[in-house]
């Protein structure tokens, strides 16, 4: 937040409307947006197929694939397993992308704030 756009106000305030445009905090809900909702919107997708086809599809879901295991079984299993997977990914992402920058605006956001 670099120049006079995140400077204090003159009553010893911080400008959050201008940390909010400043180029630094565009910067991080564009990179926060860009991750999250692709993936929101693609496992909204497989979520919707799983209840559409349980619904409707209900002689392809007990498909048998492997003993007592049907298709079915599988995509709600894999329900659990693409939560957890976005989760990591997401984890993984924000530490390399999101936190680094979210840190600097947070620094030098402190770096204003009046003594107390």
């Amino acid at each position: 937040m670099s120049g006079s756009s995140t400077d204090a106000r003159p009553s010893g305030g911080i400008d959050y409307v201008a940390v909010e445009r400043s180029p630094e905090y565009v910067e991080l809900k564009r990179r926060h947006r860009s991750f999250v909702w692709p993936l929101t919107i693609a496992f909204l997708v497989w979520y919707f197929t799983y209840v559409l086809l349980s619904s409707f599809a209900g002689e392809f879901m007990s498909t048998p694939v492997w003993g007592l295991i049907n298709v079915g079984l599988l995509m709600g299993l894999g329900q659990f397993v693409t939560t957890f997977a976005i989760t990591m990914w997401y984890v993984s992402y924000a530490n390399r992308r999101v936190d680094p920058l979210s840190a600097k605006i947070r620094e030098e956001l402190e770096e204003l704030e009046p003594s107390a």
